[in-house]
Order: C-alpha cells, then structure tokens, then sequence
C-alpha cells in the first residue's frame, strides 16, 4: 500500500492472511468468522485507519444494512406515554445491531396506526422487529399483509404454531408456574391474578396458564372470581385491585401480569388498608427498573432483556440472508424481593 493511499479489505486481508471475504464478513459481525480471526483482522483495520463503507456495502448486496424495530400497543390516552418494558429491551437491541453491523430504525405505534408500512420495499430497512404488549387479535389481519408482500420480520411474543411470522418470546408459562409455586412455598393459599388472560394477549394467558397449573399441582382450588381482566398500565392495575377488592371474596397473594399492573395493584392495596406482603403478597413479571423501587421492592419474574435483543436480531438476519431460524423460547428469572 503506498504512503497517504486509502487502505482498503484487501490490505487488511493480506496482512491477516485471511480472504477479502472473510475480513468483509468479519468486519460486519458475521458469527462465521472465528472470534480469534475476527479480533485479528478488527486490530489491524484499527492500524490502518480502515473504515467500512457502508453505502458502497449495501448497494453491492442490495441491503441498506438497517433494521427496523416498531413497538406498539393498545390505545392509551396519554399518547406521550412509553412502556418501561419497550425501553428495557430497546437498548440490547441497539446493542445487538451495532455489533453485527446494522443502523436501527425506531418508530412507536399504536394499533390504530398502519405499523405496517413495507419498510422493506421502500428500502428503509432489510426486516422488521415487533415488539409490543397489545391485542393480538387486531393485528393479526397486518401480519398477514406482511406475510404475503415477503417482508421479513420477527416478532417478540408467545410462541405458538399457529402465529404468522418467526416469534422469539419469553417461556411465560413457565414463569407463572414459578410465581406460583413461590408463592405457594410462602405459605399462599388463595392467589388472584390481574391480566387479561383471553386469546387476544397470549402473554396473560401463559402466565396466568403457569399459575394455575401450579395450584393445581399443590392441591389448590383456582377460583375464576379471583381472575380481574387488565391492561399492562398502572391505571389498569389499580382499577383491576379496586376491582379485585370490592368482590369481598378472600385473597392472599396477587400474581399480576406485568410489573406496570402490579405496581398499579400495590397502591390499590394500600388504599385499601391491606399490608403488601404481611396481608397480600404480591409478584409482578418483566422486571422493568421501577420494579426494585417501589415501596416495599417488588419480587417478579424477570425477562432476559439482553438475551432476547441478540436472539431477536440475529434471527432477522438470518432471515435476511437466507438461513434457518427457529422459534425461540427464552427461561425467565424469578427476582425474589420485599413484596413475596
């Protein structure tokens, strides 16, 4: 290479002993390439001062080398309002693309809005990530516009055979069955759940499945009155407790479907005079940071946020580049604090 002459992946391959391939792929991410090979061929592109040309990459494969990444859910009146849940799993996301070589595009929606604009057709992005607490249902007839124009997407969910697309979802079942047993091992008897658990937010409905399945498996009786419907918001959770409450009908523990309608639920309960854990114990599920704030720290299940941002992303890609992905189930954690 001549003095003041830009260094390109050829140089780079010489000096590495590798193909220019390799260093192309090595450069993006691509899990291929050795990790030994991968760091030797990263320290010299840093000697030389090499940088990735991106645009020249992406009009030689037909790729704009971005992601897109669409949250959304139900219709909520304050519309400047974010999920923690969405924030939590935004930033592994990021991560995951960086380090694989993709720019990410971000858009938050609500179900009422066309989500589904072919980003890939208009070149925006390579495929698209879903992520969202909502009614299933509803968009159902979206996925399957996007099915037939060939868009690639993945969709962080319940995983079921029956779902349009590749899902990558937490094992929801298995962590009710958690909450349950926990609470069961406490000395729990009459456990109520707050989420809605119908077919239109499978999530609930594994969880709520989990719970159940553990009472019964612990002798238990799993009484409907103690099931209130709620949406992932503290709002709901306090008006499903309110609910729960006003039914006169006993209770010593709550399992709520998310740590947004748990907290909701805490401050319910403490309207009502009921002591969280001494009167009614009380898990959460999604382990959102506000969740080891509260008064007292909430016990939940967590999800394995940086786990399921490179799960997510690297199943895209795979998509992308023609290569086989699977259904992915993720294990939660059963974060034990203060409140069960």
């Amino acid at each position: 290479m001549a003095v003041n002459e830009k260094p390109t992946s050829f140089d780079i391959a010489t000096l590495a002993g590798v193909s220019q391939p390799t260093v192309s792929r090595a450069l993006r991410g691509d899990r291929t390439v050795s990790e030994a090979t991968r760091k030797r061929i990263e320290a010299i592109a840093r000697q030389l001062n090499y940088t990735v040309d991106k645009n020249a990459s992406s009009l030689r494969r037909g790729k704009s080398n971005t992601l897109a990444l669409l949250f959304f859910e139900d219709l909520l009146p304050d519309e400047s309002y974010i999920n923690p849940f969405f924030l939590s799993m935004l930033g592994p996301i990021l991560q995951t693309c960086a380090k694989r070589g993709y720019d990410l595009l971000t858009s938050f929606q609500q179900l009422s809005t066309d989500w589904h604009v072919d980003y890939e057709d208009s070149r925006k992005a390579d495929g698209i990530i879903l992520l969202g607490y909502g009614d299933y249902e509803s968009y159902r007839a979206r996925l399957e516009q996007l099915v037939a124009q060939g868009t690639h997407f993945v969709r962080w969910g319940s995983v079921d055979p029956n779902a349009l697309g590749m899902t990558i979802g937490c094992d929801n079942r298995r962590g009710g069955r958690e909450a349950g047993q926990h609470l069961i091992e406490r000395g729990r008897r009459t456990i109520a759940f707050l989420g809605d658990a119908s077919s239109r937010y499978p999530e609930f409905r594994d969880r709520y499945a989990g719970l159940t399945e553990a009472m019964r498996e612990a002798g238990l009786p799993v009484d409907i009155g103690l099931h209130v419907d709620a949406l992932s918001t503290e709002q709901s959770g306090h008006e499903a407790a309110s609910r729960l409450i006003a039914r006169g009908l006993p209770f010593d523990a709550i399992f709520a479907g998310s740590d947004l309608i748990a907290i909701g639920a805490m401050r319910a309960l403490d309207e009502a005079g009921m002591r969280v854990p001494q009167d009614v114990a009380l898990i959460g599920f999604d382990d959102i940071p506000a969740a080891s704030l509260t008064r007292p720290p909430l016990t939940t299940v967590a999800q394995d946020y940086l786990r399921a941002g490179e799960v997510l992303v690297d199943a895209l890609i795979g998509q992308i580049d023609r290569k086989p992905v699977e259904p992915t189930l993720l294990a939660p954690r059963l974060v034990t604090r203060m409140t069960a």
